[in-house]
């Protein structure tokens, strides 16, 4: 019936405007000849004409100011009804597009009190100068459903409209959620690669670092020891480099990124974790205190890493001769402890302004729901003491 205005814009008429006032107006021009049964049209036809030209006319403003569009509409209804002319749905027909326009362009108060106030001018002219002989039924019921079913309309396309908008702005803003959650995963990501590569490289480097070193004090005098540390190194660096094959290779996968190329390592390679620091001067002893249970796959690595973290920092910064790892396990968690003696001599200066180790651990623990506690020991020495979840119970509170 009448074009959809979801939001009237103000400004100059646009030319669907013009085209619904002359259709309107072709419209208007025979309704206002049209009479009852039996009667002839007592009054000039030209008046008629004249108020449908204005009621069609204002109907070019009738986004821009649809109050005023309406306005003027019901008063030219109105004198037409005074004047004699039968209110049919084709002389209201303006009326009832400023209504609509103005139900879509305003709110449900303003479109409803227009369209009462409407009827009731409309219904009193009618009833005190309106064509005689018109039933009563038609002067009371007519104006009431021809302008409550435009001002109805109006208003659920107004409604419709302000829906839709919510749905694409409930969109919009899933779509950035979904966004800005990618980008945190991303990040996190990033940073758990960055610390299995810092373990990698410390570990295996620290120790590749050590043996060459002794490979090269023994080599003029002990040809067969120098033989064999130089064996462990290329093992050292073997290991070294299937892991950091197996960490980088997660960032070149198209596929299953969380899909390693080799085992992940766990607590169940500290014995061979262990041996790799002989050749380095390193003693470490591994005890197990209690029943063990069962870690995730996440906080089994992160067990692995923090002890492998742990002990190469001893052999970088310690200097010590002996050190132990500790696994005691209770109920519902599992405390790790790496300590070492404090005694020998420094093999490798201490980076300035410390590393990334402690920090990288106490992330790893963090992360799965574990904590961690690093200091000197009250008899000498230093130690690491990690307490992690065992699977299917709670997350520890953190430290």
């Amino acid at each position: 019936m009448i074009d959809n205005l979801p939001r009237p814009p103000r400004g100059r008429p646009q030319p669907v405007d013009a085209v619904v006032a002359a259709a309107l107006f072709a419209c208007s021009f025979p309704g206002s000849l049209v009479t009852l049964p039996g009667q002839d049209l007592g009054i000039p036809w030209w008046p008629g004409v004249l108020l449908a030209g204005v009621s069609c006319l204002a109907l070019l403003w009738r986004r821009g100011r649809p109050r005023a569009t309406a306005v003027v509409t019901l008063v030219c209804a109105a004198v037409a009804s005074v004047l004699g002319y039968l209110l049919t749905v084709l002389l209201l027909g303006p009326l009832m597009v400023a209504l609509y326009s103005l139900a879509v362009g305003t709110d449900r108060k303003t479109a409803n009190t227009f369209a009462v106030s409407g009827i009731a001018v409309l219904v009193g002219t009618g009833l005190l100068s309106g064509p005689t002989g018109e039933p009563l039924v038609l002067k009371l019921l007519g104006p009431a459903a021809w302008l409550l079913l435009p001002t109805s309309l109006g208003t659920v396309t107004r409604l419709r409209a302000a829906y839709l908008d919510a749905v694409q702005t409930r969109a919009e803003h899933a779509e950035r959620t979904r966004e800005e959650e990618a980008r945190r995963r991303v990040t996190e990501e990033r940073m758990r690669i960055a610390r299995d590569l810092h373990d990698v490289v410390a570990h295996h480097l620290v120790l590749a670092n050590l043996q060459a070193g002794a490979v090269a004090g023994q080599l003029p005098d002990r040809t067969g020891e120098a033989s064999r540390i130089a064996s462990d190194l290329t093992r050292t660096t073997a290991a070294a480099l299937r892991e950091l094959k197996s960490t980088v290779g997660l960032l070149r996968q198209d596929g299953d990124a969380d899909k390693p190329l080799e085992p992940t390592p766990g607590l169940a390679r500290l014995p061979e974790l262990a041996a790799s620091f002989e050749n380095a001067g390193l003693e470490v002893t591994v005890t197990t205190e209690g029943e063990p249970g069962a870690l995730s796959a996440g906080a089994d690595l992160t067990a692995y890493r923090i002890v492998q973290e742990a002990l190469t920092n001893v052999t970088k910064h310690a200097a010590a001769r002996e050190a132990e790892v500790r696994l005691v396990y209770s109920e519902g968690r599992l405390e790790l402890t790496v300590a070492d003696d404090g005694r020998g001599t420094r093999t490798l200066p201490a980076p300035p302004g410390g590393g990334y180790g402690v920090v990288g651990m106490r992330e790893r623990a963090h992360s799965v729901g574990g904590r961690i506690r690093v200091g000197p020991r009250p008899r000498g020495g230093f130690e690491v003491v990690t307490e992690l979840p065992l699977e299917a119970h709670p997350e520890l509170p953190l430290a």
